[in-house]
């Protein structure tokens, strides 16, 4: 068979597959090719050719060169979802194309704006091979960049049906390429002949660019035929694989309407008041620059004056970390050296490297993208001489926005702020956290009908049922303001009492510690009267750098968090990244499935350099009794033995005599249901209720359309929590909870009666959770966990709670 030179569709830089942060191209499941970052709107053909498909949203093309091979180009990543906006077809299906005509011409900027990526694979979908000519180089479209050699059988041979079947298809954008690539995956292992029809279309299930050239679109009815010994299992195999929506979820973009499954509480609480829409205006930038020299000095002085604006905590401290990022800089110099402007630089560098977070697919990392965002805005704010402008919050506000940045959070007035309701965003985002801390309550992913609601009309957010209610009637207003009342008396009191030690109504004695992530954090959960902090997380020193934090730059960190908490206890959490926390210098390879890979012990264990250092740290700045360290993710009694031998060589390293306690965080089932083994180990056992939660239920927690299945009252979550306090109570050990459950007070009782005597809660959230714990007897609370877990669902478990209130 000939080989073909490809030739550059379009002016970029051309790089090889695995730097395009998608799994299904980087690992070749589309086909072997090439991805060029381009700097032009206009698709080339790379060669003669016919054209086989090119998609009613215009954002990819598929062309058969004169040797055979099929090669697909795709405009950037998950650009199916913007529906052919920004996107023109200048060919059709059938048409002979020469090499360097145009075939696709596309709004760069506003792809760009709107996709998650405008890197551009270019891949030999039918199983030919390519030889990249020299990557990593800027090109001109025309250049010779690759050249490529057919495979494959023609698509066209006759078969004999053995068995047939008809399927819907439920993928949220159809049959584009990345469930197309997983069918042609799943059925590797079958030796059947597999055909799809649509309509007058046919494909051989085997070939990516056939079943792309379908053109099925969701809720699409296809008639499958097979032929082959395994025609049948063949067949219910991708019947099954068809129900789960061929694995796509939607492509890490939000799900359509119909898969919301509603608000989500971000920060619990009660508010009324009258809805203020936040429509944040976009900031635009030319795309052509006045010469290279005028805009690297115009980014820079950008980034200076962004950087001097910036304030004194941690947010800050992590915004100028961004801001400094060499990649990122470097990404940016790169773009204004072809020519672009420094802001649309700075833009497209900013969404190339939120692209590589998104990637990731776990939704932890939304704070990151968020603050890369934040970070853009402000920079672009002074850049262009426009700043973000805070909206105006008259008393008694609720506002609604598409999202929130935490620059944007930090700006508003939140004296007159009620409450938030975001249609985007997670419960884990920053803003949720400085929410939490202001004691703001907060809905999210509540969908984009909000954006629809009045200025002006009056509202009830209950962050807690997860409901928004307009226009609310009297009695409804009466109810809501009752509570609010009540609630504020209450506040009143657990202030008055939140220094003293904490114990139920009959005296028996339960720990209220808080979770840190700062010498900021710490100043406020004593203020606030915890006990000790049961989570410090360490994660926040090792994120927005271009290197691991020293030995000594981490003591320091420890030890004046210890000093700040005035000897009361402080629990450590190891390392708490990986696959779902990338950082850059550990180089970790992109995981299909982050929140199952190596991430928290498991990456400790692979990283020992990491690990030793962070615990001779710990060792060094925390003195006493004061010290306690906790591992995370532990699913297996021989993590917990790596750990405690590299703790044995850091604890001699140092000349450290007096003993630590060493804990293990219950996150996974694996742990719940071991803790009787686990805790002959360790010293005490503390339940992360989010991943237990979503590790349980089989639902991401980052993923809007089942965020709301992700309930931590569960009876099956309640069962593994008594379960694990069973277990380690054979050997005499102590259970806290450090999940956000353990910062709900109407849910403390209950978990003291299922056998916790530690909490660990938000700092600002402290003195209600003591409160709760001194209104309810032993007796009580066990009885109320005892109906809990007799009921058959997350519902009845807070009907209870209620019951109880």
């Amino acid at each position: 068979m000939t080989g073909i030179t490809l030739h550059a569709p379009f002016a970029g830089w051309l790089g090889p597959l695995d730097e395009v942060p998608d799994a299904v191209f980087a690992e070749r499941m589309m086909g072997d090719g090439f991805a060029i970052d381009p700097t032009e709107g206009v698709l080339r053909a790379p060669a003669d050719g016919e054209v086989v498909s090119v998609p009613t949203s215009a954002h990819a093309i598929t062309l058969r060169l004169e040797n055979g091979a099929e090669i697909l180009l795709h405009i950037g990543l998950e650009t199916i979802a913007l529906g052919g906006r920004g996107f023109s077809s200048l060919v059709t299906s059938g048409e002979h194309v020469c090499r360097g005509q145009s075939l696709i011409e596309f709004d760069l900027d506003q792809v760009a704006r709107d996709a998650r990526d405008l890197i551009t694979p270019v891949v030999a979908a039918n199983g030919g091979s390519v030889r990249i000519i020299n990557p990593g180089r800027l090109v001109a479209a025309g250049d010779p960049v690759a050249e490529v050699a057919a495979s494959g059988a023609s698509d066209t041979e006759a078969v004999v049906i053995e068995a047939s079947r008809v399927i819907t298809v439920m993928a949220p954008h159809g049959l584009h390429a990345r469930p197309a690539a997983r069918i042609v995956q799943l059925l590797t292992p079958f030796s059947a002949t597999v055909r799809l029809t649509h309509e007058d279309k046919q494909a051989n299930a085997r070939s990516i660019v056939a079943l792309l050239a379908l053109g099925a679109a969701q809720g699409a009815q296809v008639h499958v035929a097979a032929s082959g010994p395994d025609a049948d299992a063949a067949l219910d195999a991708l019947e099954q694989f068809a129900s789960e929506r061929f694995g796509d979820s939607g492509d890490g973009l939000p799900p359509p309407p119909l898969a919301r499954s509603g608000p989500v509480c971000a920060v619990p609480g009660i508010a009324i008041g009258r809805v203020c829409q936040f429509r944040p205006a976009t900031i635009d930038v030319a795309e052509q620059g006045a010469g290279v020299e005028a805009e690297i000095a115009a980014l820079q002085n950008a980034i200076r004056a962004t950087g001097a604006s910036l304030g004194t905590d941690d947010l800050a401290q992590a915004h100028r970390m961004i801001l400094s990022d060499p990649d990122l800089q470097a990404s940016a110099s790169r773009f204004i050296s072809e020519g672009k402007s420094a802001g649309w630089a700075w833009r497209n560098a900013t969404k190339r490297a939120s692209a590589s977070l998104r990637g990731t697919g776990d939704v932890l990392l939304a704070e990151r993208v968020a603050d890369l965002e934040d970070v853009e805005a402000q920079l672009l704010g002074h850049l262009t001489g426009r700043p973000m402008r805070a909206p105006v919050i008259e008393p008694n506000t609720i506002l609604i926005a598409p999202d929130l940045l935490p620059s944007q959070f930090l700006g508003l007035n939140l004296t007159n702020l009620e409450g938030i309701c975001t249609a985007a965003g997670g419960p884990t985002a920053h803003v949720a956290v400085l929410a939490a801390a202001a004691g703001i309550p907060m809905l999210v992913a509540a969908g984009p009908g909000v954006l629809h609601i009045a200025d002006g009309d009056p509202a009830i957010l209950d962050a807690e049922n997860c409901r928004l209610t307009v226009n609310p009637d009297a009695s409804a207003l009466d109810a809501a303001s009752v509570v609010i009342a009540s609630r504020r008396e209450a506040r009143t009191g657990a202030l008055r009492a939140a220094q003293q030690p904490c114990t139920t109504a009959d005296g028996t004695r339960i720990e209220v510690f808080a979770n840190l992530g700062s010498v900021d954090d710490a100043a406020a959960a004593v203020r606030a009267g915890a006990e000790g902090c049961g989570l410090l997380r360490t994660e926040f020193l090792f994120l927005d750098r271009a290197e691991a934090p020293t030995e000594a730059e981490q003591q320091a960190l420890y030890a004046a968090i210890a000093t700040t908490l005035d000897e009361r206890p402080l629990i450590i959490r190891t390392l708490d990244i990986g696959g779902d926390k990338p950082v850059p210098y550990l180089h970790s390879r992109p995981e299909e499935n982050p929140a199952l890979g190596q991430r928290g012990v498991r990456l400790s264990l692979a990283r020992p350099d990491l690990l030793e250092t962070q615990l001779r740290a710990i060792l060094a700045g925390v003195p006493g009794a004061q010290c306690r360290i906790m591992l995370p993710m532990i699913a297996d009694i021989g993590e917990v033995e790596g750990v405690r031998a590299s703790l044995n060589r850091a604890t001699l390293a140092i000349g450290r005599t007096d003993p630590v306690q060493l804990g293990i965080m219950v996150e996974t089932p694996a742990a719940a249901m071991i803790a009787d083994h686990l805790a002959a180990k360790v010293d005490f056992l503390s339940i992360g209720t989010n991943d237990l939660t979503q590790y349980t239920l089989a639902a991401d927690r980052g993923n809007a359309g089942v965020a709301a299945m992700v309930d931590a009252l569960h009876p099956a979550v309640l069962r593994l929590i008594a379960r694990t306090v069973e277990g380690a109570g054979r050997h005499g050990r102590w259970v806290g909870v450090c999940g956000s459950l353990g910062s709900d007070p109407r849910v403390a009782p209950l978990l003291v009666g299922l056998g916790i005597t530690e909490l660990s809660a938000v700092p600002a959230i402290v003195p209600e959770v003591k409160a709760a714990i001194r209104a309810v007897t032993i007796a009580a609370a066990r009885a109320l966990a005892a109906r809990a877990l007799a009921a058959t669902s997350a519902a009845e478990v807070r009907a209870l709670l209620e019951e109880q209130a």
